[in-house]
């Protein structure tokens, strides 16, 4: 599934190819704790579902 989010640490709009379904969101969306939901997701990729921020603007930030 394609997911758009916005970055919460930069603002930029980044669009990723992620193996969840529409039932997988919408059980994080309706209250599931995400790795509950999505436990198929990796960390990266849960993150992104919650924050719109990718494992480079994480690495970018801990370089600061």
């Amino acid at each position: 599934m394609l997911i758009e989010k916005r970055s919460m640490l930069t603002n930029k709009t980044h669009i990723r190819e992620i193996d969840v379904t529409r039932e997988q969101v919408e059980s994080w969306q309706g209250g599931m704790l995400i790795q509950e939901a999505m436990p198929n997701l990796s960390v990266d990729d849960r993150e992104f579902i919650m924050t719109g921020t990718t494992p480079d603007e994480w690495d970018a930030m801990e370089d600061k």
